[in-house]
C-alpha cells in the first residue's frame, strides 16, 4: 500500500502546450502498471481552461470548488459548479476550464490506453470559451 499524505508532492504549472491562462496541478494518484488510471485536482484561474482535447477511455471530472465552463464539440458551451460530476466517454472531443471571472477547481480521473491517457490537440479560440458564435 502507498499513503501520499497532501504537501508530499510538488504542485505542477499546466504547460502552455496544454492550456490557456494559469492552471495549477496537483497529482493525487498515478499508480505503476498494470494498473492504468491517474487522478489529479486542478484549479483553473479566471479564464484559463484547457486546449481541445481526447481520452481513449474517457474522463471523469468532479468539480470541488468555484464555477466553470466545459463543451463538446459541436454542442453548446455548458456551465459547471462544485458538487457537479462530468463523464466525457472515450475520445469525445472537447475543453473545460474556469468562467472569465470565477476560478474552478476539479478532480480528473482517467485511464491510460498503450501508456497514453490523453490526445491534446488546438487552443480553444476565445470565441468559443466565450460561447460566441464564429
Amino acid at each position: 500500500m502507498e499513503l501520499k499524505r497532501p504537501g508530499t508532492q510538488p504542485s505542477i504549472k499546466g504547460p502552455a502546450e496544454w492550456f490557456t491562462g494559469c492552471v495549477r496541478i496537483d497529482p493525487l494518484s498515478n499508480p505503476p502498471a498494470p494498473a492504468r488510471h491517474s487522478c489529479a485536482v486542478v484549479t483553473f484561474e479566471p479564464g484559463a481552461r484547457t486546449n481541445w482535447h481526447t481520452h481513449p477511455l474517457g474522463q471523469t471530472l468532479i468539480v470541488t470548488a468555484g464555477c466553470g465552463w466545459t463543451q463538446c464539440e459541436g454542442e453548446e458551451r455548458v456551465e459547471i459548479r462544485a458538487g457537479d460530476v462530468i463523464w466525457c466517454p472515450p475520445n469525445h472531443k472537447h475543453w473545460h476550464g474556469a468562467t472569465s471571472t470565477t476560478a474552478m477547481t476539479h478532480i480528473a480521473v482517467q485511464e491510460a490506453l498503450d501508456g497514453k491517457p490523453v490526445e491534446w490537440l488546438e487552443p480553444v479560440s476565445d470565441n468559443q470559451y466565450l460561447g460566441e458564435k464564429s
